[in-house]
């Protein structure tokens, strides 16, 4: 079921399949990625209780098994509505039968999309320990932009660029292996010693970038020509996936992310994966980011 909440300029639409954005429209401009299957069939999924792939698709925690597809369970879900109003609505996921064969802890995970601004929403993840043992777990946000952004016309890919709030000098580990596990041992150069990265496909011709630790938790896509983007701002998140799909897909998937893929140097245990985060029974943790569009 599609669910609108808007304001005076801002239109968004939530699929309550996976609570993922469906649209995110500024003046009747749409900038969220439309899912063509072409290059990629989802736009926005809510990624829980993993982040990116386990090695051969299971790993081995104090509660049982873990057995999980890439990015874990919940964008794969029917999610319920628990409130709304005309500027918000909270979507609730909670563990059964089913979620428990895949992840062996119970939990619940609430996802609230709120209009903060003229052209910003708040996406919460809002995640609940209601088991009786210490849950482990991290989250992430995969939102795709069209590019170019806002149906600007006259506009290439290569038009636009990616803008940090500072100077920095950084690398991207290495995706390797069917998995998509990530090699922190084997890094490619991105960024000396500058704010801005120019966009082309050809970033993409490893998969996804994967940043730590970005200046002020902040990135801005933006067209040179038209002026119109997309700002996210992702405090408390360690990481920042940049992806776009092969075959030079018009968009790119900006995702902050409190964990990562496994990594080759880590081992079978999903309590060892880097950003991993542990809830005591009866604890709430939340995390949030906001994604502006101009």
């Amino acid at each position: 079921m599609i669910t609108t909440i808007e304001n005076k300029n801002l239109s968004v639409k939530i699929d309550s399949l996976g609570a993922q954005l469906n649209s995110i429209s500024l003046n009747g401009r749409e900038y969220l990625w439309q899912g063509d299957p072409k290059w990629w069939p989802r736009r926005a999924p809510v990624l829980f209780p993993i982040v990116g792939s386990l090695r051969g698709g299971q790993a081995e925690s104090a509660a049982g098994t873990c057995r999980m597809g890439r990015h874990g369970l919940a964008r794969n879900l029917e999610h319920k509505i628990l409130r709304q109003t005309a500027e918000a609505v909270t979507y609730e996921l909670t563990s059964t039968a089913d979620t428990l064969e895949q992840y062996p802890y119970d939990f619940r995970l609430c996802m609230s999309y709120r209009i903060t601004a003229p052209g910003t929403l708040e996406n919460r993840f809002a995640v609940t320990n209601t088991g009786k043992h210490p849950m482990p777990f991290v989250v992430g946000g995969h939102p795709a932009f069209q590019v170019p952004a806002g149906q600007a016309e006259g506009e290439a890919f290569e038009d636009y660029e990616l803008r940090f709030t500072k100077k920095m000098t950084c690398t991207s580990p290495v995706l390797v292996g069917k998995d998509g596990l990530l090699d922190f041992t084997n890094q490619i150069p991105v960024l000396h010693n500058a704010s801005i990265l120019p966009l082309s496909h050809r970033l993409f011709d490893h998969d996804a970038l994967v940043f730590e630790q970005v200046p002020n938790n902040t990135i801005t896509l933006i067209g040179r020509k038209s002026e119109h983007g997309v700002r996210v701002d992702f405090p408390g998140f360690d990481y920042l996936g940049i992806w776009s799909a092969a075959g030079d897909a018009p968009f790119v998937a900006l995702e902050p992310w409190t964990g990562c893929s496994t990594a080759t140097d880590e081992d079978n245990c999903f309590e060892h994966k880097r950003g991993m985060r542990s809830l005591a029974p009866g604890e709430t943790a939340e995390y949030a980011f906001s994604i502006s569009v101009f």
